[in-house]
């Protein structure tokens, strides 16, 4: 059987990328989003892809739109894949918000998977949501290229799921920059990453925090 092959990226900058934005805010791109859009959709069409599965947030689906006419694909929707729940702390500036995220963050890392701040998605309630879905999708396209756009939180979450040696202690070793593509191979028992964040060549947002 072919490996089956899965390229995975956070969606094109926002139109207020200094923000926090979670489940809570459905923004769409801003000028250099969309230019990354159609940046990213060239790069795409290159490898031939079979699928292209998207979140159904407004910014995850305007990216999704050029790679699907670039590869000549129809878009998946996948609700589950919505960015984390982030409560208050959506709609922030990042200096504002950053503390406390940056807090859930550091618990994550240290084992504490269920913490989080009010009204925000714990990692382990991001991993129950989004890897069931996951798993459906990949088994479903078994041997096929796939094109996944979800956001960066959820994408920092399945890296860490599912790479060989890592787990949530890890979160902070994936920076998850904008449109920055993630070459993942599957052989029906381990997921190996052949090209982690690779940029496209235009100047990213960088979901390094």
């Amino acid at each position: 059987m072919h490996k089956t092959r899965l390229l995975l990226l956070r969606h094109a900058e926002t139109s207020d990328p200094n923000r926090f934005h979670g489940a809570e805010s459905d923004i769409g791109l801003g000028e250099r989003g969309f230019l990354q859009a159609e940046a990213v959709a060239k790069v795409l069409a290159a490898e031939n892809p079979d699928v292209l599965y998207s979140s159904a947030m407004k910014r995850a689906l305007e990216t999704a739109g050029p790679i699907g006419e670039a590869c000549q694909l129809g878009i998946e929707i996948l609700p589950e894949l919505h960015e984390r729940k982030m409560g208050p702390l959506s709609g922030l500036s990042r200096d504002e918000g950053l503390e406390e995220y940056g807090q859930a963050k550091d618990r994550w890392m240290t084992g504490d998977l269920d913490y989080t701040h009010l009204g925000g998605e714990s990692y382990r309630q991001i991993h129950d949501r989004v890897m069931p879905l996951f798993k459906d999708v990949v088994s479903k396209s078994a041997g096929k290229t796939i094109v996944i756009v979800a956001h960066g939180v959820v994408i920092r979450v399945i890296l860490t799921t599912i790479l060989p040696g890592k787990s949530a202690a890890d979160f902070d070793q994936f920076p998850i920059d904008n449109v920055a593509i993630n070459d993942l191979r599957w052989d029906g028992s381990t997921w190996e990453a052949v090209v982690l964040n690779q940029r496209v060549g235009l100047e990213q947002d960088s979901f390094a925090w």
